[in-house]
């Protein structure tokens, strides 16, 4: 029998663990496909692929590839997960100007994600690998992104669409809102992502100001009446490129403002599981207005190309569905599979964990580094903006000091107006943190010095 108070993944493992022992289920027998048992049991997916991940771990059964997963034979206990090689050098391939989460120390992430794309091969339902899916995600990839959202948002599946990562979102929802020519709002600053997807789509984009705190509301109303946009497009939580976090005032100021003009908002939350302090999001605020975007690239992997959008209506979800089927035509299956499974059996935390970790060590080097007056940050951001000294211009710096593993961006990448005199640095860039005190010394040393002196020439 499964419950109890035990959480139900667990239960299953105990009543599983309680017939090998008693021989009800022998050696050798095996067990169903994880959606399959999910529906006879009538839980959800994720706790079935919970409670297969702990079968495992306790030695009770063992996946074999393209077969499925079996009751192991009587043994000794299972040794330790088998040692994970260290990182190869990074491809050649690798852009390092990306903003990407850094490489974290330790090796208990690396086992847990190694030993999951293990299992997933051998359990896998092979029809998978042979059948479009649906736009949009099913059943069981959604419910993942409900249980990911929990603690931040409180939603329901029908509300949630799986995207192929979060600029397959942002096509999406610019050509479900939009028409050619429209304008949005958005941060004199903004993901350079962004500003390439609108100028595609022939969107005009308004630069709003900025402060130290992020977007100002102020600014936003004036927008909303002589402007009339189609949407507000704003990173609220670890801005990119600035790493401002609006605080809560300024959230309730901008949702008001956006409900009073009818405009909706797209949230681009990409770091903010990576922030377990910052006010709730403007989706759990205005959950009617506003369309929420929450990617697993910079909190998990960059690899893992899924995202969850969020949209306030049900019947908003068929139009982005349909957005997302013509656009992208599907989230491949073995990365949602994947996400999924991270999800359900927690490596998505520990993984996530291990990044929030490494990141404020990384934040805690730079300060030491570079002072304070040059700099805006947050520790629990892999990014720093980097404001120059009055005699530097960015482009002299930029000549001076080009090291591909510190991931430096100019401001005009982000400037929907005038650029600033500053630079985006990438912590996450270094393979490590020796690697990025180096570059980081090298940078403060140049920045004390003098710029050289234009040549004369007579």
């Amino acid at each position: 029998m499964v419950g109890g108070a035990r959480p139900l993944y667990r239960a299953i493992v105990d009543a599983l663990e309680e017939d090998i022992r008693t021989g009800r289920v022998s050696a050798g027998t095996r067990l169903p496909p994880q959606r399959r048992l999910a529906e006879a049991l009538r839980v959800d997916f994720t706790t079935v692929s919970r409670a297969y991940n702990l079968a495992s771990q306790r030695g009770l059964v063992e996946g074999r590839v393209g077969q499925g997963t079996f009751v192991r034979a009587p043994g000794p206990a299972p040794g330790p997960a088998p040692a994970v090689p260290s990182p190869r050098p990074r491809a050649s391939v690798a852009d390092p100007r990306m903003n990407v989460p850094p490489l974290p120390e330790g090796t208990a992430w690396r086992e847990a994600m190694t030993r999951d794309i293990g299992a997933l091969a051998a359990e896998m339902d092979m029809e998978l690998l042979l059948r479009y899916q649906l736009a949009g995600g099913g059943e069981a990839d959604r419910l993942a992104g409900v249980e990911w959202l929990r603690g931040r948002l409180s939603v329901s599946p029908d509300r949630l669409l799986v995207a192929a990562g979060a600029q397959a979102a942002l096509l999406a929802l610019v050509t479900t809102l939009c028409e050619p020519e429209d304008l949005i709002c958005c941060e004199a600053l903004t993901y350079p992502g962004f500003r390439s997807l609108a100028a595609n789509q022939r969107l005009r984009l308004e630069g709003l100001p900025m402060d130290a705190e992020g977007l100002l509301p102020e600014a936003f109303e004036e927008a909303c009446r002589t402007l009339r946009p189609k949407a507000l497009y704003c990173v609220p939580t670890l801005h990119n490129p600035t790493t401002a976090t609006l605080p809560l005032p300024r959230r309730q100021a901008l949702v008001a403002i956006a409900r009073q003009h009818g405009v909706p908002i797209i949230e681009d939350d990409a770091y903010g599981a990576l922030a377990p302090g910052a006010p709730p999001p403007l989706a759990a605020l205005a959950p009617d207005i506003v369309f929420h975007i929450s990617g697993l690239a910079k909190c998990v992997s960059p690899a893992l190309r899924v995202a969850y959008l969020l949209v306030p209506e049900p019947r908003q979800a068929s139009r982005l569905t349909g957005a997302l089927r013509a656009t992208v035509g599907m989230t491949s299956p073995l990365t949602a599979t994947l996400a999924t499974r991270w999800i359900g059996n927690g490596t998505a935390t520990l993984v996530r964990d291990a990044i929030r970790a490494e990141t404020a060590a990384r934040q805690r080097i730079a300060k030491k580094l570079l002072p304070p007056a040059w700099i805006a940050t947050s520790p629990d951001a892999f990014h720093l903006w980097l404001r120059l000294p009055q005699e530097w211009g960015r482009g002299e710096l930029l000549a001076r000091f080009r090291p591909d593993s510190l991931g430096v961006v100019a401001s005009d990448a982000f400037a929907v107006t005038a650029p600033p005199e500053a630079l985006r640095i990438a912590l996450g860039s270094p393979g490590d943190r020796q690697a990025m005190e180096a570059e980081l010394r090298r940078m403060a040393e140049l920045l004390a010095q003098a710029p050289d002196m234009p040549a004369l020439f007579v």
